[in-house]
């Protein structure tokens, strides 16, 4: 039996193995939504159009899109159960000091480095790991977690949800307007 792998048609309409539009400027993506999905997106500010494909199915080059976002969090793919996000973190910054008491998260750190810290109290984060390049976090649900950017160029990583944690296309550009957003 001869097996025939599924391409998005998205892929076609773009021309490009990545899934990403090849040129300079914004780009509706080639497959329909549904009645009464919004259509979120963001300009990265490299020429990389970053929106919410899911819950459609979609291949990305990971690495690639992690580095190239330069927003604090955007949500790529977000389907019933799972939902991924970039972020990148300024020299300094950090995620902030949060929980999730029914999300289990995993993070993976695709440029720069940091600090991790984790707990069962607020008051006691007890765990704490350095991370750089190449360094994968799972974060059970329930855990108080944070990750600070201890170098001195952005911490450029992606995060997965299980379930979503933000709505469907999330897109913060500074860490304010995601305070603002929760």
């Amino acid at each position: 039996m001869h097996y025939v792998p599924y391409v998005h048609p998205h892929f076609w309409s773009c021309g490009h193995p990545m899934g990403g539009p090849t040129t300079d400027y914004p780009r509706t993506p080639a497959y329909p939504y549904h009645a009464g999905q919004s259509h979120y997106s963001s300009w990265d500010g490299n020429h990389h159009w970053l929106q919410d494909y899911g819950p459609a199915p979609y291949v990305v080059d990971i690495n690639k899109v992690t580095k190239q976002n330069n927003n604090y969090r955007t949500a790529i793919w977000t389907g019933k159960h799972l939902q991924v996000t970039l972020m990148s973190l300024q020299p300094g910054e950090d995620i902030g000091l949060e929980i999730h008491p029914d999300v289990d998260q995993f993070l993976r750190v695709e440029q720069g480095q940091g600090i991790v810290q984790m707990g069962k109290r607020r008051d006691n984060l007890d765990f704490q790991r350095h991370v750089v390049d190449d360094f994968a976090i799972m974060i059970p649900a329930g855990t108080w977690h944070n990750l600070t950017n201890t170098g001195n160029i952005p911490l450029k990583l992606y995060s997965i949800y299980a379930p979503p944690e933000h709505p469907r296309g999330t897109v913060h550009v500074t860490k304010m307007e995601a305070m603002e957003a929760e």
